[in-house]
Formats: C-alpha cells, sequence, structure tokens
C-alpha cells in the first residue's frame, strides 16, 4: 500500500507522457529534457541552526552563487525547531521567511535541496554542539545529565543523546507532520528539486551494523510517503547513517519508492580534526568516492554529496579541497560545499586557491548517458564524455574566473559562450568536449 502510494505520481506523470520536472533515472539525477543534471554548490547556512535559523544571505548574496561562483545548487539547511519550536504550533512567519530565500534561488536559477539539519539529536545537547530538534521533543532531565565532548560529535555516543534518537525514531509522528506540513508551504517553488530527510542520522543505541537496514529504511519510508503526498515530484535526497562517515559501508535496502539521489558526505578523519593535510590521502578519498557510486548504484540511485570541505585555516586546505574535488569529479557525482558563510569552514574565508578549486568548471545539464568529466588543474582544462541523446543543449559552467574561455574542442559540434558559461548545442560526434580556460 505504501508502495502503490510512493509510485502513484512518477505512474501519473508516465501515463501522461510528461516527464516530471526532476526524475533519477540510469544513475543520475535528470531534467524535463532527460539531461543528466549534475548539482554544485554549497550549503546555505551553517548559521540557520541556530536562532534566528536565518543566516546573512539577501537576494544578491545568492545570486552571487551562480554569477561569481557558477554554482548552480543549494542545499538549503532548516532545523525541525524554527519549523514547529512548540508542539503542535509551526512557526509559518519564519516558513515565509523561508520562502523568500528560495523565491531568490529561484529568480538566481539556483536550484534548492531542502535539509532538515540535525547535530548531536537537538537544542537540548546545545551546549555540546547540539541543533535541530525542538526541545519539546526529549526530556530535560536528559539535557542536563549531558557532558559535551572534543571532538563535538562524539557527543552522539553519550546516552543521553542516545536515548532521545532512540525515542525520536520509535515515534516519528510529529517530525513527519512537520515535514509535510513544510512541504505544503514550499512546493509552489518549482526550483525546489527535492528533500533530504534527515541530516547525518544517528544510530541511537541501536546495532550499529543493523540501524539502516531495521530502523532507518522504515522511518525514511514514512517521511518520503508524507513529503509525496503534499509534493509529489520532490526527489528524495536520503543519506546514510551517520556511521558512513566513520568507514561502514551502507546498510541501506534498495527503496520501495522511485527517485531518489544517494547523498553522503565526503570529509577526511584527519582533517576534520584539524590535522594538516598533505595529500598522502588523496588515494583513500578517491577509493571512498567509488565506494559511494557503488552503493548509489546498488540502491537504484542517483549520487550526490550533501556535504564536503575544510576549514580555510587548515593546513593544505587548497590540496585537500582538490582532491575531494577531483574525487567527486570522478565519479560524477555533484556535491554542496559546506557552507555560504563566515569563518570556520565558510567560503567567506576560503583562501584564493581554494576558492578556485571549489569554482572550477564542470558541466551542469548533459544531454546524454555515461557520463563521465574530470578537471585538470595543472592543464586548466575539462574534460567532459558522454553518449549523446536528445535535443537540449549541454550546459558547461565556466564562472568568470576562468573566463574568456581558450578553446572548445568537440569533433565538430556547434556551440556557444552564452550562460552558464559554454553550451554544446548540437552532439559532438565522438561524444568528447574538451574545454580549455586561460
Amino acid at each position: 500500500m505504501v508502495r502503490s502510494t510512493l509510485l502513484l505520481a512518477l505512474l501519473v506523470s508516465c501515463d501522461s507522457g510528461t516527464p516530471p520536472p526532476f526524475y533519477v533515472k540510469d544513475g543520475f539525477l535528470r531534467d524535463s529534457d532527460g539531461r543528466a543534471v549534475i548539482l554544485h554548490g554549497a550549503n546555505v547556512s551553517g548559521m540557520n541552526k541556530y536562532a534566528p535559523y536565518l543566516d546573512f544571505q539577501q537576494a544578491p548574496d545568492i545570486a552571487r552563487m551562480r554569477d561569481e561562483w557558477g554554482m548552480n545548487g543549494m542545499r538549503l539547511v532548516v532545523p525541525w525547531a524554527a519549523i514547529e519550536p512548540q508542539r503542535g504550533v509551526f512557526d509559518d512567519a519564519f516558513i515565509d521567511q523561508l520562502a523568500l530565500r528560495v523565491q531568490w534561488a529561484e529568480d538566481a536559477g539556483i536550484l534548492v535541496i531542502v535539509d532538515m539539519h540535525q547535530d548531536l539529536y537537538g537544542e537540548g545537547f546545545k551546549k555540546g554542539g547540539g541543533d535541530g530538534a525542538p526541545l519539546w521533543t526529549c526530556d530535560q532531565a536528559k539535557y542536563d545529565a549531558f557532558v559535551p565532548t572534543d571532538p563535538w560529535f562524539f557527543g552522539s555516543l553519550d546516552p543521553n543523546v542516545e536515548a532521545c534518537f532512540d525515542a525520536f525514531y520509535a515515534d516519528p509522528t510529529e517530525f513527519v507532520a512537520a515535514w509535510k506540513h513544510l512541504a505544503q508551504r514550499l512546493v509552489g517553488h518549482a526550483n525546489i528539486v527535492g528533500f533530504d530527510p534527515l541530516n547525518e542520522p544517528s544510530w541511537g543505541s541501536y546495532s550499529i551494523n543493523n540501524f539502516e537496514l531495521d530502523v532507518l529504511s522504515g522511518f525514511y519510508e514514512k517521511v518520503v510517503k508524507a513529503v509525496r503526498s503534499e509534493a509529489p515530484n520532490w526527489v528524495a535526497f536520503i543519506e546514510p547513517s551517520s556511521s558512513r562517515n566513520l568507514g561502514y559501508p551502507t546498510g541501506l535496502p534498495k527503496f520501495d519508492y522511485p527517485n531518489v539521489v544517494y547523498s553522503p558526505h565526503s570529509y577526511d578523519r584527519n582533517a576534520e580534526q584539524g590535522q594538516a593535510y598533505d595529500g598522502s590521502h588523496r588515494t583513500d578519498i578517491m577509493s571512498n568516492a567509488s565506494k559511494l557510486r557503488a552503493e548509489a548504484t546498488s540502491l537504484g540511485a542517483a549520487l550526490w554529496i550533501g556535504e564536503y570541505g575544510g576549514p580555510s585555516t587548515l593546513s593544505g586546505i587548497e590540496t585537500y579541497v582538490q582532491d575531494e574535488l577531483d574525487s567527486i569529479d570522478s565519479v560524477a557525482g555533484g556535491a554542496t560545499y559546506w557552507d555560504y558563510s563566515d569563518g570556520g569552514y565558510g567560503l567567506l574565508s576560503a583562501t584564493p586557491a581554494e576558492m578556485t578549486t571549489i569554482t572550477r568548471p564542470y558541466p551542469q545539464r548533459v544531454a546524454g548517458d555515461s557520463v563521465q568529466y574530470a578537471w585538470d588543474s595543472t592543464k586548466h582544462t575539462l574534460t567532459l564524455t558522454y553518449s549523446p541523446k536528445g535535443s537540449a543543449p549541454t550546459l558547461v559552467s565556466v564562472a568568470p574566473a576562468f573566463r574568456p574561455v581558450a578553446s572548445v574542442e568537440c569533433g565538430g559540434c556547434t556551440f556557444d559562450f552564452a550562460e552558464p558559461g559554454v553550451r554544446i548545442l548540437t552532439p559532438p560526434p565522438s561524444g568528447t568536449v574538451t574545454i580549455q580556460t586561460p
């Protein structure tokens, strides 16, 4: 019955002959023209985790993502506490402000994934870095007994945090209702591609090896059903358990509902703890990306890295970000940087070399299958290979820092230099496009 409900929107689209605005097929997120959509952008923003739950960004700041940095995607950070500060009382004034930011993104040509964010369960554990669930969702006694840790993320192993997670998964009714309300309010925005049900879900006190199969998959099914009852065309950006960040392969089963993007995060553990990055982990990072793509394939999903990045003060940050992006590009994954803010990991604090790496050229929409691409930072060359299909143009982002384009080689295709940088108007006979920048 659940599966039938979740499949309804897709079947209606297929019966009418009209594809949905975005869907997943053959390993890629696709648009209504069937083009593979590669999302590169930023999380907006880490400061949204804390009251008043909206960072500094105004319409010009959102437009800057596209106009200056060549981005086309935004993971919009939203904590449950902002939506439902009191049990059963939704803050629609806040949601109006959230919708305004989605509109600014739409005006700027930025696609949005709405992320329900949490760290250490919720605001009751704020003294240790917690955010997400409102205070009323768990017992004050557990908040009071919590002891912060260093690094902060080990706080998820505190029995008080575990107990709150356990109760949350046992009865997610109110959380599901909050998602349903949010979807109802935002469904009118055509630039919302989809939703990320829960950031880095912890396993609580459950067995780390069985949590995804026994608990998380059922939890996701409830959220997806509720959201798609209001927004049937939204793609589900499904994260593995936070154990994936520790190197555990995902235990999620293949989904019983369509249009899923597998959405893990990619961080080097040593860099996350502030250790200098010298490039010696590049092989591990590349290997991990290959494993993530294999997991996405086994799940019948596309792949998108919801978070990557590092503090601008990290020694070797430029090399680290380059290795992360090389790995993501090697599996045609797309990604959003953590995060668009000032200080810490923020884009506004990035070194010039780091920012150049983050904004390097990439394909945004590819009219074909078997998409592969790679950026050579030494030769300043993007090589895109695909099996052409359809008549829509292939769009390649070339941010202003990489203009004017020095050359485009495509074996006789036609192209121009319209936004977002280069448009391939007719298919390359060889299936390969090479773009060189200054």
